[in-house]
């Protein structure tokens, strides 16, 4: 298939792309692995010995940032539609977010245990129809939250990607509900162009 003009554009910035190169020097699978480095050496949110669970982990940069920060005595436990290459201390779940059979498979590798941060760079696969993208990216990002207001331990904390549009305000309101402190960031490695941010939610309330 003939590449098009856009497709080339994106693949010529994409081998430009100071964080690509950076994720290759330093061994990071993925560019999105700088987004969640500068995240946390500004809020503090990977410590050793945590329970971690990453949505939407494919390839597995988050997951390796994780990993590396919580250290021997934590684990990640890693879920995505796609493959993803085992990671050390990374427990990895190939399925359908969406799904129940598969949210059951996670819950059970849990056993019962409650987690200390959910993190979720989840996207759904772009149509190119903005306003079904944005509905899909939302309903993703819902679930999300869904899950960590039911298996974070009180106090724990939930980092979300989520795209600004209509339905921002609504979901922003819907993590101050559940959060003490919500907090929107931007972190140099997302692309100026992209309307992705990051909403970072810390200290789980109580029922």
């Amino acid at each position: 298939m003939k590449r098009t003009k856009s497709s080339k554009a994106w693949m010529q910035q994409h081998v430009n792309d100071p964080f690509v190169q950076q994720a290759k020097q330093h061994g990071y699978r993925a560019r999105s692995s700088y987004k969640l480095l500068e995240i946390d050496a500004k809020d503090k949110l990977l410590k050793p010995g945590m329970r971690v669970v990453d949505l939407g982990s494919a390839p597995g940069g988050w997951s390796q940032v994780a990993a590396q920060k919580i250290g021997t005595s934590g684990h990640v436990f890693a879920l995505d539609i796609l493959e993803m290459v085992g990671l050390p201390g990374v427990t990895f779940i190939q399925g359908d977010f969406t799904e129940d059979a598969v949210l059951a498979e996670l819950k059970a590798k849990l056993g019962g245990q409650m987690v200390d941060l959910v993190i979720s760079d989840i996207a759904p696969n772009i149509s190119g129809i903005p306003l079904a993208d944005q509905a899909k990216s939302y309903y993703l990002a819902e679930l999300a939250l869904d899950f960590a207001v039911n298996h974070l331990k009180p106090g724990g904390s939930f980092l979300v990607k989520v795209f600004q549009g209509g339905d921002f305000d609504h979901y922003l309101k819907a993590m101050r509900n559940h959060f003490q402190q919500v907090q929107i960031r931007k972190p140099e490695a997302s692309r100026m162009q992209s309307k992705e941010v990051y909403l970072l939610g810390k200290g789980l309330k109580g029922e």
